[in-house]
Order: C-alpha cells, then sequence, then structure tokens
C-alpha cells in the first residue's frame, strides 16, 4: 500500500506543506471534486482518516449501505474500510485529518487512534457519528490550526504537530464518549475486535487463516468470528481477503514484481490459487487487471459518480 506521504502528491495536486511530523499527518479543507478522488486509491493507502463535513453533503457506500453525511457529522476510514464516495452536492466543503499507519503505529496514542477510528462502527455499526454544532466547530478550528502549521516554518513545527494531534484526539475521544452514552456492544467485545483489527495489517500477508488471530488474542476462533460478525455483519475472512485483495491490486498496479513474486509474498500455495482468489474477488485475472483493462471501468465509475 502507498504510505500517506507517496499518496498525497496523487490527492493533493499542489499546495503540500514542507516537512512536518515526519511526513507522517496532513490535514485539508476539501470539496466534492477531491473527496471523489479518493475512490481510485483509499483503498490503496496505509492511513487513518476523518472528514467532517461543514457545508452540503457527501452520499458513501458502505457495507452494501448508503450514507448521507451533512453537516457537523464525522465519517472515519481506516485501512482496509469498504468505503466508496457516491456522490457529493455541489457545494460541499470539508475538513479531512489524514494519518500514516505506519508512521505513528509506534506513537503511545496510537491505541486511541484505532479506537476512535472503530468505535462508531462498534457501537452504532456504521462509520457515522453526529456531533453537537459547538463540537463540530471546536475540531474545526483544530484542523485549521493543524493546517496553519503545516504550512508553517516553525522551528518546533514537528513537536507542535504531534501535541496539536494528540489534543484532536483527545478532543474528538471526548465527543464520542459524550455521544455515545448507550453502548450497543460490550467492552470486552469491543476491545477484541479493536485488538484484531490492529493485528490484521501486520500479519494478513502471511497468515490468512482465523486460528492465528484467535490464538494472538487468547481467545477461540468460534468467538472471533461472533464478535467481528456481531460488531461489523462481515465475517474474519472478509476481512482477510479484502487486506489480501487490495495488497495484490496495489502490487499488480504499482510494482515490477512478477504474479508469481506477488504470489510468494502473499503467501498463496501457488500462482493458480491466487489467480482463482483474484479472479473470484475483482472479476478478472491478474494479467488482465495489471494489463489496464480495470482502467476505463474505474474512470467510468468515478464519472458516474459525478458531483449533483
Amino acid at each position: 500500500m502507498y504510505t500517506l506521504n507517496e499518496y498525497l502528491p496523487i490527492f493533493v495536486s499542489d499546495d503540500l506543506p514542507g516537512k512536518g511530523w515526519d511526513d507522517g499527518m496532513y490535514c485539508l479543507e476539501t470539496d466534492g471534486a477531491q473527496i471523489l478522488r479518493t475512490n481510485l486509491l483509499h483503498g490503496f493507502v496505509s492511513c487513518f482518516a476523518f472528514v467532517l463535513v461543514d457545508k452540503g453533503w457527501m452520499t458513501i457506500l458502505y457495507n452494501g449501505r448508503q450514507l448521507t453525511f451533512h453537516p457537523n457529522d464525522l465519517c472515519t476510514y481506516s485501512p482496509g474500510l469498504p468505503i466508496t464516495v457516491i456522490a457529493t452536492s455541489d457545494d460541499f466543503h470539508g475538513y479531512c485529518l489524514m494519518a500514516d499507519e505506519h508512521v505513528t503505529i509506534e506513537a503511545p496514542y496510537i491505541h486511541d487512534l484505532v479506537q476512535l477510528a472503530y468505535l462508531p462502527i462498534v457501537q452504532l455499526h456504521e462509520p457515522k457519528q453526529t456531533l453537537a454544532s459547538n463540537t463540530a466547530q471546536h475540531l474545526i478550528m483544530k484542523m485549521l490550526e493543524i493546517i496553519g502549521y503545516l504550512h508553517s516554518e516553525h522551528i518546533y513545527k514537528g513537536e507542535v504537530l504531534r501535541m496539536l494531534y494528540s489534543i484532536f484526539l483527545l478532543d474528538l475521544h471526548n465527543a464520542q464518549q459524550r455521544a455515545i452514552i448507550h453502548r450497543q456492544t460490550p467492552q470486552r467485545v469491543e476491545e477484541i475486535f479493536i485488538g484484531f483489527i490492529r493485528l490484521l495489517p501486520q500479519h494478513f500477508a502471511e497468515h490468512h487463516d482465523i486460528p492465528f488471530y484467535a490464538d494472538k488474542l487468547h481467545i477461540s476462533t468460534v468467538y472471533l468470528s461472533r464478535v467481528v460478525r456481531q460488531v461489523t455483519g462481515r465475517t474474519v475472512v472478509d476481512y482477510i481477503n479484502q487486506m489480501l485483495l487490495m495488497e495484490a491490486s496495489f502490487l499488480l498496479k504499482t510494482s515490477q514484481l512478477s504474479i508469481t513474486q506477488i504470489t510468494d509474498h502473499l503467501h498463496f500455495a501457488d500462482t493458480p490459487s491466487f489467480s482463482k482468489f483474484f479472479s473470484r474477488l475483482k472479476g478478472m485475472s491478474p494479467r488482465q487487471y495489471r494489463a489496464g483493462r480495470q482502467k476505463g471501468d474505474e474512470e467510468g465509475a468515478l464519472t458516474s459518480h459525478s458531483i449533483l
């Protein structure tokens, strides 16, 4: 997958800041055209993102359901989340804060970041949270402050950005705890699901089996399967397969690795097994995908999701 630093020149064509917090965080104001562009690459980016709408609306597809976001609604994204932007209003405007998964993984508040990204899904069963108007405006002010420092020449830029990022996460967590008063999912279930989500990006390429993740979490495979289905309606295998498909698609699109080498990298038994897996989930063979036959479909999809 792309790191955030590799992705930004594609997502943001100009106005990139100078070096900041290890190039691990970026915040920007965004409009409909820019949000729609994420459909082409968001599955290939290893980052967390928070999009807060302050004008207009946007509609996404999540797990087969359409969700529409209006002012004061927050959309959270984390690596592997099945989100597609369907459309936005002409006047859509929002703020997007992104944090690179690999850069932030060692940060002391990474557990909070993972929890923040998944709490609406765990407790509300969707990546959407409606904030109080004053809370939304407060978070927007924090985002604007981060934008200001990202584009500044402050000699302590990195240190300030770390602190502002921490404050944003704490403020958001406070807002979530206040908004989700009646927790629908027990804390133990929440902890297990988030534990699984944290393990998956680190091990999916090598371990395609449920017992590995259950053992790591010290629970049975049946219990892990029940927890993931209870929280999201999806299976453990769905999550593993989606990560494998995204990584395979990314390598086919961006690397010079042969299909055999990709097969080995993703620990499939042999090339026919990998090709069968890819064709079943992508609707075309790895060779066809690499040849670019999917390009027209992707561009057509983006055009059909034009701003209303």
